[in-house]
């Protein structure tokens, strides 16, 4: 099992593993072939040394993990540098493997290493699963998140 940068093979694989659940199912529009939008939001995310899109690939060369990490510089804490997960998945038939525990401790590795102040993410209050993890793994609910969708 390895962890590595997302090629463009890995995107079909990706894009099922997003809508793989009840909210992803309402967001995604999964089908093959997939629609030009995720080519080009893959294009711009592979573009952009701000963004990193990683998966977790078995030893048949299987997609059964992604998530998505991004660096984003800003002008508080002294011209900090935050890092965002976002978009945390795990093939159905590998949850509970501790594969997104690997996915985590990753990131954290890496924001380090990019001298992030601080790693943070946001998750849908619908996944009270989700919460629960990413609570045990040391994350803690500090703010209030808002959203505005279009």
């Amino acid at each position: 099992m390895v962890i590595r940068e997302a090629e463009k093979k890995d995107l079909t694989a990706i894009v099922a593993m997003l809508a793989d659940d009840k909210l992803g199912q309402e967001r995604e529009d999964y089908r093959v072939p997939l629609p030009r939008s995720y080519h080009q939001a893959f294009e711009a995310i592979t573009m952009d040394s701000n963004h990193e899109l990683m998966v977790i690939e078995n030893d048949y060369e299987e997609i059964i993990a992604t998530m998505q990490l991004s660096f984003l510089p800003y002008l508080t804490y002294r011209g900090g540098v935050r890092a965002q997960i976002e978009a945390v998945r795990v093939r159905k038939d590998h949850r509970g493997k501790g594969l997104g525990r690997k996915l985590i401790d990753w990131a954290i590795e890496r924001a380090q290493s990019r001298r992030s102040h601080v790693l943070q993410l946001t998750t849908d209050k619908k996944r009270p699963e989700a919460i629960a993890f990413y609570q045990e793994l040391g994350f803690t609910a500090s703010h209030e998140g808002m959203k505005m969708h279009f």
